[in-house]
């Protein structure tokens, strides 16, 4: 006699998928698979790929933000506009009419340059002036009187005091050219030391998408993602930056929130040109399984002695087969077991 024994709920990884699993029929003929009557829901296993996929809210812009900070008290004599984008060699802003000057490099500006420093800044500074023209130097990580030299030839062009040394706040080093993305200080306007002058991005549009702490495991660095666009069109992207962000509680009652901000670079610029600012969604592959057997995930059925199987059938009768799980997604399972192959019949429960 076959009867209904329990149901269980099985939820996919990420909770993408769920379903109903029913053990069905006595012990013995579950475990000897003997044979049972025809179904009448039935499904195919199909091979295919299967893909965990998750779609999140993302904002097209210019990627992150970043701050530059005032190092020495005086007057904003000159900001640039927002929007405006700066290339090496432009000022970025100006303090008591002296540029602060944009030149490419991984590193922060941290500290005073002068013959005798040695470090990675020196080797930026060093990279900047040559692109610049400016040569009769060795470029390496050394500051030496022939560097001095150089930098004393870079003042002079800009007007400055020909010290030879390179003080703090006179330099902002950035990766690239950079896009203004808004302006704090005012022209006119005291500034103290290590007070914010501008925001500023880098000028290649991109994404960024705050998902959930529980969904980190879709921000994989250097995954591929799909970007949809505000006309409907989608474009390829890739997670190109993952960082932890704490949101402030809006109330004393509610607690901060942690978010994974992603930032998704997207290869095909001119997709994306007619926005500097848009809506989108992104659409990430947790996980991926090629070329694997699958069923729908209705199709399991809990066995009473442990594990889940499917119920196959040829037309005539049916059999209880015992079946390892893999990916759940898409209301499909990835299925494995004796005698399961694509084309199988399989019995969907009621």
């Amino acid at each position: 006699m076959r009867k209904v024994l329990t149901a269980a709920v099985v939820l996919a990884a990420g909770g993408a998928a769920s379903a109903f699993l029913v053990s069905r029929g006595d012990t013995s003929q579950a475990t000897n698979q003997a044979a049972q009557a025809v179904p009448v829901n039935t499904a195919k296993v199909t091979q295919q790929t299967l893909k965990d996929t998750e779609t999140a809210d993302g904002r097209l812009g210019f990627g992150a933000t970043t701050a530059a900070v005032n190092r020495v008290a005086g007057t904003v004599t000159a900001v640039p506009d927002s929007g405006q984008e700066l290339r090496r060699g432009n000022t970025v802003y100006s303090i008591d009419n002296k540029p602060t000057t944009l030149l490419y490099g991984a590193l922060p500006a941290y500290r005073r340059l002068a013959d005798g420093t040695e470090g990675t800044d020196v080797l930026q500074l060093e990279q900047n002036l040559q692109a610049m023209g400016y040569t009769g130097f060795t470029v390496d990580d050394e500051y030496t009187d022939a560097t001095a030299a150089a930098v004393e030839e870079w003042q002079e062009d800009l007007g400055l005091d020909e010290t030879g040394v390179v003080e703090l706040g006179s330099v902002v080093f950035a990766p690239g050219h950079i896009r203004v993305d808004s302006v704090q200080a005012q022209e006119g306007a005291p500034l103290g030391p290590n007070q914010p002058v501008l925001n500023y991005t880098g000028t290649t549009r991109a994404v960024t998408v705050q998902l959930d702490a529980a969904d980190q495991r879709l921000a994989t660095l250097n995954a591929a993602v799909t970007v949809g666009l505000p006309d409907g069109k989608t474009v390829a992207g890739k997670i190109q930056k993952v960082s932890t962000v704490i949101i402030p509680a809006e109330s004393q009652d509610k607690d901060p929130e942690t978010k994974i901000e992603v930032i998704v670079s997207v290869a095909d610029q001119r997709a994306v040109a007619a926005w500097s600012s848009a809506a989108t969604d992104v659409t990430f592959t947790a996980s991926e399984r090629k070329n694997v057997l699958t069923v729908p995930v209705a199709a399991l059925v809990a066995l009473r002695e442990g594990g889940f199987g499917v119920e196959v059938t040829d037309g005539t009768t049916s059999q209880y087969v015992p079946v390892k799980t893999g990916l759940f997604a898409s209301g499909q399972v990835e299925i494995s077991g004796t005698g399961i192959k694509a084309g199988t019949t399989v019995g969907i429960p009621k």
